[in-house]
């Protein structure tokens, strides 16, 4: 008898849809773990008649399980050539094969209770899909909170603005609609009417979080003294990861909201889910964006400032090396909560460089023309400054041709008096 399979992948995330044994050979011999993607829930969004039993019988005959697209999964994809579907958009295909061996693509032979020939129950699938992304996200946000030493509540209760504290009732609330939907398998119109008002709270307390990082990112930007740019370096250093952590938080809970609230629409009314999905897909990318602005902002400011303690390495060693210092830890707290938060796959520009090479260079610069020419200047002590260039060895080759080059300059000069 023969396996067939059937995939559709949303961009997030790749369903594999089938007989459950053979769905289970499938991931096994593919070497790729999986989750439930929850069949069940489509049953929702059939209608009465002929065709809605046969999808029923093909929902209930089947196994779906879900895995996020990694390299792995992206892989497996480019393997079977999946096609896009013209009117969803999504890239779908059927595998078929005996004996668990998958051979490679067919047509889509099936009658009209075939998931993928049914426009309702692919928009369902998709509509499920996304809930799974955006749970997965959550989940990686969990993780990263986890890591931070200071509790993202602490930083929140250290306000005084009243939106802190709404945003952590918040959190209690969504909490509890979540449970009530793991439990209940669905969102009832009671469950929404309790959790639909928090998006603005939410949203204020991103926006102020933002405010925050933009006006480090002024400061920075307005400093000239090394040693007031030194100062504002480590109230970066100091406050950064605090701002990223509840960005994070809010991100985490927006996906909360978005998950629910397609229950909602799956529920209630299930011919405009894939729309929904669509728009909510766009409002989460402009969130992203909106981030990764402001972040990417900051970050430009501390580049600059690393910079300019490079140039003053040999005159100001101590303030340089905690500007360079400061840059380096805003950096990698950057680059993590991007990558926690998927903004890095997102950003495929060509226009714009990818963030972690750009904070990479911004490191090893650092590194390399600061770090290092502070060591040394600092062994040198009182010593002069013509002393000190005559023994600059041990610096980096950028900071002395950097040195060399203005004394030049200054002797051109003269000559020319």
């Amino acid at each position: 008898m023969d396996d067939e399979i059937q995939l559709i992948s949303d961009g997030e995330g790749l369903a594999v849809i089938g007989d459950p044994a053979a769905v289970e050979r499938f991931l096994v011999s593919e070497g790729l773990q999986s989750k439930d993607l929850g069949l069940p829930r489509l049953g929702s969004v059939l209608s009465t008649g002929a065709a809605a039993a046969q999808a029923g019988s093909e929902i209930a005959a089947n196994s779906g399980r879900w895995l996020k697209i990694t390299k792995d999964s992206a892989r497996l994809i480019e393997k079977h050539g999946l096609r896009k579907n013209s009117k969803t958009g999504l890239d779908t295909a059927v595998l078929k094969g005996s004996h668990g061996q998958i051979k490679g693509f067919v047509e889509f032979v099936k009658g009209p209770g075939a998931l993928l020939t049914n426009p309702a129950l692919l928009a369902g699938a998709a509509g499920i899909m996304a809930q799974l992304a955006m749970q997965q996200a959550m989940d990686e946000i969990t993780d990263y909170l986890a890591t931070i030493d200071k509790k993202v509540d602490d930083v929140l209760r250290a306000q005084k603005d009243a939106v802190f504290a709404d945003l952590i009732g918040v959190d209690f609330v969504l909490q509890e609609a979540m449970t009530i939907r793991e439990q209940v398998g669905r969102v009832s119109e009671v469950t929404w009417s309790k959790v639909q008002s928090t998006t603005l709270t939410i949203a204020s307390t991103q926006a102020y979080a933002l405010r925050q990082l933009d006006a480090l990112a002024e400061k920075m930007e307005g400093e000239s003294k090394i040693g007031e740019l030194a100062k504002t370096a480590k109230e970066a250093k100091a406050k950064v990861q605090e701002w990223l952590a509840v960005l994070a938080r809010c991100f985490q809970l927006q996906d909360a909201i978005a998950i629910l609230e397609l229950d909602r629409v799956l529920d209630a009314s299930p011919d405009e889910l894939d729309r929904h999905r669509l728009a909510l897909r766009a409002a989460r990318t402009n969130r992203l964006d909106l981030i990764s602005r402001s972040t990417e902002r900051l970050m430009a400011r501390m580049d600059a400032a690393a910079g300019t303690a490079n140039t003053k390495v040999l005159l100001h060693p101590t303030s340089s090396r905690e500007v360079v210092d400061s840059s380096n830890h805003v950096a990698q707290n950057v680059v993590e909560f991007h990558g926690r938060l998927g903004i890095e796959r997102g950003r495929e520009s060509l226009e714009a460089r990818r963030w972690t090479e750009a904070a990479t260079e911004v490191r090893d610069k650092a590194f390399d023309a600061g770090a290092d020419g502070v060591d040394a200047a600092r062994r040198l002590g009182n010593e002069t400054f013509d002393r000190a260039k005559s023994t600059t060895g041990k610096l980096s080759s950028h900071l002395t041709n950097r040195v060399r080059r203005r004394h030049t300059d200054n002797e051109e000069a003269d000559q020319a008096e």
